[in-house]
């Protein structure tokens, strides 16, 4: 009696999840969506000094900051190992701060664009 009654849980259990992931699949449809939460978005003015051009700056800051930390941490031919390990924990750091900084312009960006 144990045994069944174990049974018609574990399967009284599956059968709610699989209840459960349909509803979520039939939620997610295209085809059950009726256009009754349209999204507009206003990231495609064209302002002197808009979010784009500042979402562009970020990535062109972003890009460089990669490219030169990714320069640096190459090895020199005339350094030692010790010297090389160092001057990487110190170019660590310094990536570190960088990325935090243009971070922070991204915030800024967000910030900005919902005033």
């Amino acid at each position: 009696m144990k045994n069944l009654t174990k049974k018609i849980m574990i399967f009284s259990m599956v059968g709610m999840m699989q209840i459960g992931f349909g509803a979520a699949v039939l939620e997610a449809s295209p085809l059950h969506n009726n256009n009754s939460n349209r999204v507009i978005q206003f990231d495609d003015r064209h302002d002197q000094d808009g979010p784009r051009d500042r979402h562009d700056d970020h990535d062109e800051r972003l890009r460089r900051e990669n490219e030169r930390h990714e320069n640096e941490m190459k090895r020199r031919h005339h350094e030692s190992d010790r010297e090389w390990h160092e001057r990487q924990e110190r170019e660590r750091q310094q990536h570190d701060d960088n990325l935090r900084e243009i971070g922070a312009l991204l915030i800024g960006i967000v910030i900005g664009s919902q005033q």
